[in-house]
């Protein structure tokens, strides 16, 4: 390790980004302080993936061993809530904002706002879930949220859980792995169906589906899912959880001051640099392919361009 130069890094988050951008850092000599809005450091490690699939024992000894380094840490403190971006720039030398991105995104289509309707992202981050149990329950998307999710859910005592996913089972951006294992565990893959509507009077009672075909488009590289007129069918289901994507909480994006790409994701340059000097950006909230390797992989590779700036 790197003798100490004086000079002073805060890390806003503590998924995988900002816990190796940190290790990095501290290796280098760079004074690090971890800010996290949880009480335990982790971020999406700690509160996004179910413990049958990673270990929180396993998780803290990693902890442990990144904070051996001299690493400062903030809890239970949150961005736009108890400190603010201007804060962290007058005491600090550079930020990096790594707090990923976990609000669900929404459909946009009739009835999503029905009680019994969830974002998979949520359920997975605060672990409180409704009574599953003799329930039926439709997760929609085809990632390795929707995968934890569903085997979340089966876990907790659903009489049936099915995924539907809009494209071919080739497509989903799931591990193969995670997949697999669902499969083995009792769940319902739905491939080229579409959800259209969710029924019910104040809570969901059935969805309505569409079923696509796969058509090559101009200008794109991969087939595009299409409805097939007069396909629609409906099935009785007691929840609904909504796993094709998410975003960051848009009010503390707002707040932060910085320059927005046309996604919605923060926009940074070949640095990782934001629109403000100094203060930069990696995994989920830059629009990253969102896995842990890849999120990883963006905060090792911004401490080395930090370390080369500051």
């Amino acid at each position: 390790m790197d003798k100490n130069n004086g000079k002073s890094v805060a890390i806003v988050g503590s998924g995988p980004a900002g816990l190796t951008c940190s290790t990095f850092l501290a290796k280098k000599g760079y004074n690090v302080t971890i800010y996290e809005k949880h009480e335990k450091l982790g971020g999406l490690l700690r509160h996004g993936i179910p413990g049958f699939r990673l270990s929180k024992d396993i998780l803290d000894k990693q902890i442990e061993k990144i904070l051996d380094l001299g690493i400062h840490t903030v809890c239970g403190k949150a961005l736009g809530v108890d400190y603010s971006l201007k804060d962290l720039q007058e005491k600090y030398d550079a930020v990096f904002l790594a707090f990923g991105a976990n609000v669900s995104r929404k459909m946009n289509i009739p009835g999503e706002d029905l009680n019994g309707v969830f974002g998979g992202n949520e359920l997975l981050e605060k672990g409180i879930h409704p009574d599953y149990k003799g329930k039926k329950v439709a997760v929609i998307g085809g990632g390795d949220v929707a995968m934890d999710v569903s085997r979340t859910i089966m876990r907790l005592g659903a009489d049936k859980v099915y995924v539907i996913y809009r494209r071919a089972e080739e497509q989903m951006p799931a591990e193969r792995k995670e997949i697999a294992d669902a499969k083995k565990e009792g769940i319902e893959f739905m491939f080229q169906c579409n959800l259209v509507r969710i029924n019910g009077e104040s809570y969901v009672t059935s969805v309505e589906c569409v079923k696509t075909e796969l058509v090559k488009k101009e200008g794109s590289d991969r087939l595009v899912p299409v409805d097939v007129d007069g396909s629609n069918f409906t099935l009785d289901m007691d929840y609904v959880v909504m796993a094709i994507g998410a975003e960051a909480e848009k009010s503390v994006l707002s707040e932060l001051g910085v320059e927005l790409n046309k996604w919605g994701y923060i926009n940074v340059d070949d640095r990782f640099m934001t629109s403000i000097p100094n203060v930069f950006a990696g995994g989920d909230l830059i629009g990253t392919n969102a896995t842990v390797a890849c999120a990883a992989r963006d905060g090792r590779d911004a401490a080395e361009i930090i370390c080369g700036l500051i």
